[in-house]
């Protein structure tokens, strides 16, 4: 599971593991009725890829399995895109999990489940972070904190596997002022100062700007960062260059209907960050399949 910057799962803290019990007690609240029906034989099981996709969630597969005393055994590095074209039956072997019947197939649908969003957003990722490199954009594709409830941690991670900045993780990392924060207190100026009281100089601010005009409020507030939210492309690359000219120190974030298809057209060297909810919303998953091997296969 290794990463050209260093492991990932070293980013994890001890609480994740709590969440992997949590999912597992979710899906056997009671009596594991199949388990009685495979008993405690050991058998081995192959974990297959059947749609092409960058492989990511390994960790997590691993402690799914960890905790019902199983064993998972990795053929594909995490990180590595996974081309199921040109292979025999359309899928390939990912990884080997060894334990009992009844523990493999008690962690198999957790693990899928999970593996399957997970590698979804590495490979949207992964797409975003090769048209970055394509097209020699300097400045950062972003997530956003639109994730679900209770499976943050997998999605942003999810993100780093592809290639792609998680932005914040959650409301007490950096502070972004949007558009309610400025109408509820007043102003956008009211705003950034009543943050600026609370948040100390370890906390960067952003605001949520619909003209340059409030992106120069914002900046003149105090404000670390201006995202200048539903911007067409080519007017987002105007105001950029023109806030950058002047405010060199400032970051701007481009947000807002951006996708796939069109990130390309707000590429610009003075947007210094593009976010993008469809990262982690409407995402295609990637088909993986957990199959006991037969007699005829050991």
């Amino acid at each position: 599971m290794s990463h050209a910057s260093g492991n990932l799962a070293h980013l994890l803290p001890p609480s994740w593991r709590q969440s992997i019990t949590a999912w597992l007690q979710e899906d056997i609240p009671s009596f594991d009725y199949g388990g009685y029906v495979v008993g405690a034989k050991q058998d081995e099981a192959t974990l297959w890829c059947k749609s092409s996709g960058v492989l990511a969630g390994c960790p997590f597969v691993d402690e799914i399995f960890a905790q019902l005393n199983c064993k998972v055994h990795w053929l594909v590095t995490e990180g590595t895109h996974v081309d199921v074209s040109a292979a025999p039956n359309k899928r390939v072997a990912v990884a080997t999990v060894t334990g009992t019947a009844r523990d493999l197939l008690m962690g198999e649908r957790t693990a899928l489940n999970l593996m399957a969003r997970c590698a979804g957003i590495a490979t949207r990722a992964r797409k975003l972070a090769d048209l970055k490199a394509k097209h020699g954009f300097k400045g950062v594709i972003a997530g956003t904190r639109k994730t679900t409830p209770g499976f943050r941690l997998v999605e942003k991670y999810g993100m780093l596997v592809g290639g792609v900045d998680q932005h914040r993780m959650d409301l007490s990392s950096m502070i972004m002022l949007k558009d309610n924060h400025v109408w509820s207190t007043g102003s956008i100026t009211k705003a950034v100062h009543q943050a600026k009281r609370v948040g100390g100089f370890a906390l960067k601010i952003e605001v949520e700007c619909r003209s340059e005009v409030e992106a120069e409020e914002a900046i003149a507030a105090g404000a670390d960062i201006v995202m200048l939210d539903n911007f067409e492309p080519k007017a987002l690359g105007v105001a950029a260059t023109s806030l950058k000219t002047r405010f060199p120190h400032v970051l701007i974030e481009g947000s807002g209907g951006i996708t796939e298809e069109t990130v390309v057209d707000y590429f610009s060297p003075h947007v210094d960050v593009l976010s993008m909810g469809s990262l982690t919303q409407g995402v295609p998953h990637v088909d993986y399949s957990l199959k006991i091997k037969q007699a005829h296969e050991k």
